[in-house]
């Protein structure tokens, strides 16, 4: 299984994206339009990024958005009941089993591994 695709994502692009991957289990389609919608609040909107799902050796589920922007790191914040945003990676964090960033010069790389369940 693996899912590829590149585009310029806008509010707009986020429940598009989670319509497409509806054939995989609905914690990975989340978890994609988390961490894109991460992307567009923390980077805007057109920022050009790559989406991908595939199955890992290990019989996980990985979740990779790739954009260009090395030095902006993504943060594990406590999200207050008060708080109007700030619960995407609360919620990465509880729903994966590890998630993690891996930077190169010119990019990044947000993942997470989820247990593999068919969609």
């Amino acid at each position: 299984m693996t899912f590829e695709l590149d585009l310029l994502p806008t509010p707009k692009a986020v429940p598009e994206l989670r319509h497409r991957l509806r054939a995989l289990d609905y914690e990975v389609g989340l978890c994609v339009t988390e961490l894109l919608t991460n992307v567009i609040d923390h980077l805007g909107e057109g920022t050009p990024v790559t989406v991908r799902v595939t199955g890992t050796p290990h019989g996980h589920t990985r979740v990779e958005v790739t954009d260009p922007d090395a030095r902006t790191l993504p943060v594990l914040l406590p999200a207050t009941d008060t708080a109007e945003s700030g619960r995407g990676l609360t919620l990465i964090d509880a729903l994966a089993q590890r998630w993690g960033v891996d930077q190169g010069p010119n990019h990044k790389i947000v993942w997470c591994e989820l247990p593999w369940a068919p969609g």
